[in-house]
């Protein structure tokens, strides 16, 4: 079961264990999903059709940012294990003592957004990863000081290749 909302107001609690049973706030959710390449998809439910974009997504921080027929939509996804941490308490003691960004994939820096010195929030984005042709924009983990970037522009990373430093 994963809950992906838009916003403190706006959520969805969706379960796809298998491909065969979806459900969406526990009822069936039936769709016809075709992907037309470069992140781009039709999307058929309930006999209305769709046109779906990936235009970012943040694997690491489970956010994406999505154009559904040209309107943008910010997604953010909580797996059962982030769920889990927010009952707990610890989802924001654990943000807290991040002190590095890494790659969460292999790509190429395509835009810095921040300087050293510079103050952040979490969820600013901090910089553009390429990968596969995709855009990731990856944000801030937490809030904190960014000490150093690690990379330069236009620069090749590898995954877990540290990219920002926080104070």
């Amino acid at each position: 079961m994963v809950q992906i909302s838009t916003g403190p107001a706006h959520g969805w609690e969706v379960d796809f264990r298998t491909t065969d049973s979806i459900t969406l706030n526990g009822q069936p959710f039936a769709w016809d999903l075709a992907p037309l390449g470069d992140g781009r998809y039709h999307v058929l439910h309930n006999g209305n059709p769709y046109n779906a974009e990936v235009l970012a997504a943040d694997y690491a921080t489970k956010s994406f940012v999505l154009k559904i027929n040209g309107q943008r939509v910010e997604l953010q996804a909580k797996d059962r294990f982030d769920q889990l941490l927010d009952r707990m308490g610890l989802s924001s003691a654990a943000a807290t003592k991040v002190n590095e960004l890494k790659a969460p994939m292999p790509g190429l820096i395509v835009d810095i957004r921040v300087q050293p010195g510079q103050t952040v929030q979490k969820g600013d984005p901090l910089l553009v990863l390429e990968a596969m042709k995709m855009e990731n924009i990856l944000k801030a983990p937490t809030d904190g000081l960014v000490s150093g970037i690690k990379v330069e522009l236009r620069a090749n990373v590898t995954k877990g290749q540290v990219l920002v430093q926080f104070a």
